[in-house]
């Protein structure tokens, strides 16, 4: 069992029902997203737990080796990526206790939502569509599935889940190429997955922002 993640948390200022847990990019940490909170317009706001979890710090190959808060390695830079995916389920297992913890304070699964932004996004994906029990639905910002062919032996209970997928048209750092694959091979499968584009780079932008509330405020 490895240790629980630190996270950067937003409680509840009610009784809580909802949580939930957002993951950040390459090098950036729990608090990236956590202004976000504010902006969203929420019908069960004061339900709502948000939890940014901070990713391990770890060498990245393709910044030269340099340690940095990273949810896995990557090799290259290429359209494809060539990434480790044993990180990228040593940290679906770190979210899966993430996930229980929230169970244990009270909190049904399925009102439970993952959420990602690049490479946090990955993790969303990759935890949310083999968890084993229902969840809320998961948000994949900025992000891809490079471990879309385990996925076809390895999906869970949450065939249904409703995915927010969302990327921007110029991102320079993961193209819209692959994303739009990733989102491809998740309609092949037959999973309900929406698919939001923008034009902006590798972040997040207003109206992006009003969409992910109403994604919020309609699986909650």
């Amino acid at each position: 069992m490895t240790s629980l993640l630190s996270c950067v948390e937003i409680p509840a200022t009610s009784t809580s029902f909802y949580s939930v847990i957002w993951l950040h990019g390459l090098g950036a940490d729990g608090h990236d997203f956590a202004s976000i909170v504010p902006e969203l317009t929420l019908n069960k706001a004061e339900q709502i737990n948000f939890i940014f979890p901070n990713a391990p710090i770890q060498a990245v190959t393709i910044n030269g080796g340099m340690r940095m808060p990273s949810w896995y390695d990557i090799m290259d830079a290429s359209l494809d990526r060539d990434v480790a995916v044993e990180d990228i389920y040593t940290s679906s297992m770190q979210i899966e206790q993430l996930i229980q913890r929230e169970i244990d304070k009270g909190i049904k699964a399925e009102n439970i939502l993952l959420a990602g932004f690049s490479q946090g996004g990955v993790i969303a994906l990759h935890t949310g569509l083999r968890y084993p029990q229902r969840l809320a639905g998961i948000m994949a910002l900025s992000t891809y599935l490079p471990t879309v062919e385990q996925l076809k032996t390895e999906r869970s209970a949450n065939n249904d889940i409703p995915i927010f997928m969302a990327h921007g048209t110029m991102d320079p750092i993961v193209h819209l190429a692959i994303a739009k694959q990733a989102y491809s091979n998740l309609k092949a499968m037959n999973y309900s997955v929406s698919w939001h584009e923008y034009p902006m780079q590798h972040t997040l932008c207003m109206e992006e922002i009003r969409n992910i509330a109403h994604f919020i405020n309609k699986i909650f």
